[in-house]
């Protein structure tokens, strides 16, 4: 069992980014997506400050530089205030279960900017996977449907979306988000410690979204959602699954096996909250809609092997 134990912990990030990514979209029908994310990121603000205290002996990053500082916040700003943003509107929007599917993108994304911003090759096999994810997301998100009669009379068939497309955009908006701020955490992480590191990432997106709140005036909704019991359950779970959990056992994960097989087992998150949709959420899932979702984790694996 010792022996598998990077592959273990891979499986059980996986597991708690199913129990965020439902526990959050829950919340964000009952209290918008705005006050969701700023109210998960404080509750995770003080998660780090317990741990980093009882780790690292202090409660606050004092001994990151300049460098690292600025890297790792603007990494905050494009992964925490944008693309978390636009992730959990898509929650709202097509749900947890198509919105992680979309994610699946965030590997690929990563692997081209960090082409150009890390000097990072893509190989073969990256393009591979990245062509079987694009056929797996696609047979999910699309279908055929009757069009207008042509000149003969005949039905015609046209492709068009099975979900919003103003969803699935938000949803890609927020692979995006991460797939960048992944880049520049890299860039400014080095060898600094990953939990004092996510606190910063963290606190640039309580900044972030406390601004954002202000410019368009909706404060409001966190007064309201501190007042939504039921709500704020959802978000004390998602976060301490998510920002904490999820992120603790991702780095055991890539600590204890190879990073590809970690990653790997993390990107199965859209097969795994197939069974919470229709079992919680009541949603209607079909032969088409789960063969994709496992279509795109072969090519997430392909793109890693």
């Amino acid at each position: 069992m010792q022996a598998y134990w990077g592959e273990i912990a891979a499986l059980f990030t996986a597991v708690f980014w199913t129990v965020t990514s439902m526990a959050f979209e829950s919340a964000g029908k009952k209290v918008g997506s705005l006050a969701v994310n700023l109210i998960r990121l404080v509750i995770a603000f003080f998660i780090y400050s317990a741990y980093t205290q009882v780790t690292r002996g202090m409660w606050f990053p004092f001994d990151a530089n300049a460098y690292q500082w600025f890297w790792l916040a603007a990494s905050g700003i494009v992964g925490f205030v944008i693309g978390d943003l636009l992730l959990f509107q898509a929650f709202v929007v097509i749900g947890a279960r198509i919105s992680m599917l979309m994610m699946a993108m965030t590997p690929p994304f990563t692997a081209f900017i960090s082409y150009f911003v890390l000097d990072e090759v893509l190989s073969l096999s990256n393009w591979i996977g990245m062509a079987i994810t694009l056929c797996g997301i696609s047979m999910v998100i699309l279908k055929r449907e009757a069009g207008p009669l042509n000149g003969e009379q005949k039905i015609r068939k046209r492709l068009t979306s099975a979900y919003s497309v103003s969803g699935i955009l938000l949803a890609l908006g927020g692979a995006l988000g991460q797939a960048i701020g992944l880049v520049m955490s890299k860039k400014g992480m080095g060898d600094y410690d990953a939990f004092a590191a996510s606190q910063i990432r963290v606190m640039s997106g309580i900044v972030g979204f406390a601004i954002l709140l202000l410019v368009l005036k909706r404060y409001y909704r966190v007064w309201a959602a501190l007042k939504n019991i039921s709500a704020m359950k959802r978000i004390t779970l998602g976060s301490f699954f998510g920002p904490f959990l999820g992120v603790s056992f991702s780095l055991i994960a890539i600590q204890n096996t190879k990073a590809g097989i970690a990653a790997t087992i993390m990107a199965i998150v859209p097969v795994l909250i197939i069974p919470p949709a229709i079992l919680i959420f009541k949603e209607k899932v079909n032969w088409k809609e789960i063969i994709g979702a496992v279509i795109t984790v072969i090519g997430v694996a392909i793109f890693f092997v």
